[in-house]
């Protein structure tokens, strides 16, 4: 069946459904002008637009009308605000993912994207959140999953957004294990073990003791990607069932980018040695078949744009895809984008560390978790010039933090 839906400014109009096709005219604050999305019956979203201000509006409150719950999971992992629905368990994670989020210019890290990079943002958000806030008015738009939970959306934000970027990379995870395995057996069988071609390249840092590293320092780093599992009494009590504990499981945690096999690779084949005499482009992004997927489908077209293929639901644009012109795709492997840091504390100040031969403040953050089912929980964040402090050991008065390509300008 195919779905078309044309959203205006002002007027709202529900049409009667002809044979095979449904049509329904909405009205949306914020777009300037209508907007038309076809639905083909592979369920695949056409968004016709006349600027480019609405063709991202639109995707964002179309994305959102197919995927709200999968939003709302997503939206509670980036700003650390499992706790509220899941108790004193998820306290690590929020803890873990308020520590790392991005905390630079919002602005300039959107205009990184592409040169019109905030206002497609934006407006991708203002989409999101146009649906959301109808959902307020119309409750039975709401998926199932919001009435087992008993709760409702919560708005999103350029930060949201960005933050399905952050640590889709790697390298500490590696330096920690190198720190083990070399403290154990030595620099020598290291190398020769992992075929290390040069074994200065594994010889620690002066002054840097391999006794104390170790993976435990990387866990407010691997508690803030790892969500825990719902239980039936996460559940609104009048909709407790084990079997629903186990159906938002199945369809919530699903999207982790951090699988320690994770790899892809494309291959682009001349025309020259293809039947049809087209290049071919096979993109392999190596991910799991998901339900709901990682993947979204979309067709957008305005001035200026009409492209389709694939993306994140939360995400505006296509990342694999095509346009009337070429072909592109997406990778996803692990590379030296991450590095430990490793400080000396001040014995008569814990919050002070040696930066260049002097102490040095951290900065401090407090920040409140609310629980369900208990207390507030007050927080304290803390970052290094270099970014946010992992691990502290007053003992030995040392402290670690990250630096990440993904947590800088």
């Amino acid at each position: 069946m195919r779905q078309t839906v044309t959203m205006h400014l002002m007027l709202v109009l529900l049409l009667a459904a002809l044979p095979g096709k449904a049509e329904e005219t909405l009205s949306t604050p914020g777009l300037k002008e209508p907007v038309t999305i076809i639905k083909d019956r592979w369920g695949i979203s056409h968004i016709y637009a006349e600027n480019q201000h609405d063709l991202f509006y639109a995707q964002g409150w179309n994305a959102a009308r197919d995927r709200l719950f999968q939003f709302e999971m997503w939206r509670r992992r980036a700003t650390g605000t499992l706790a509220e629905i899941q108790g004193e368990k998820a306290l690590a994670h929020d803890h873990g993912a308020r520590l790392l989020r991005f905390r630079g210019d919002i602005q300039a890290e959107m205009a990184h994207y592409h040169d019109d990079g905030i206002e497609i943002i934006t407006a991708f958000v203002d989409g999101v959140n146009a649906y959301i806030a109808a959902t307020r008015e119309d409750p039975s738009l709401l998926p199932f999953e919001f009435a087992l939970l008993g709760i409702e959306p919560g708005e999103w934000t350029p930060e949201v957004v960005l933050s399905r970027h952050n640590a889709l990379t790697g390298g500490i995870s590696i330096e920690l294990m190198l720190a083990e395995m070399i403290n154990l057996v030595g620099a020598e069988t290291t190398a020769r073990v992992l075929d290390f071609q040069r074994i200065p390249w594994l010889e620690p840092v002066p002054g840097i003791e391999l006794a104390g590293l170790d993976r435990s320092l990387m866990a407010a780093y691997t508690d803030s990607r790892n969500p825990p599992a719902f239980e039936t009494s996460d559940l609104a009590a009048t909709k407790a069932t084990p079997e629903s504990a186990e159906q938002l499981n199945a369809v919530t945690w699903t999207d982790n980018p951090f699988d320690p096999v994770l790899g892809s690779n494309n291959w682009v084949i001349d025309g020259s040695r293809t039947a049809s005499g087209k290049p071919i482009m096979a993109n392999d992004p190596h991910r799991r078949i998901e339900n709901p997927s990682l993947r979204y489908m979309v067709h957008l077209n305005a001035p200026g744009w009409n492209v389709i293929g694939g993306g994140e639901p939360v995400l505006p644009g296509v990342s694999i895809g095509h346009n009337g012109y070429g072909a592109w795709g997406l990778t996803v492997f692990r590379i030296d984008q991450e590095d430990l840091y490793v400080y000396e504390t001040n014995p008569d100040n814990p919050n002070q560390y040696r930066y260049r031969g002097e102490w040095r403040d951290m900065e401090i953050e407090q920040d409140t978790i609310r629980v369900r089912g208990a207390s507030e929980e007050q927080v304290t964040l803390k970052y290094t010039v270099h970014g946010p402090v992992l691990h502290e050991d007053p003992e030995n008065q040392r402290a670690y933090a990250m630096r990440a390509v993904w947590l800088e300008q």
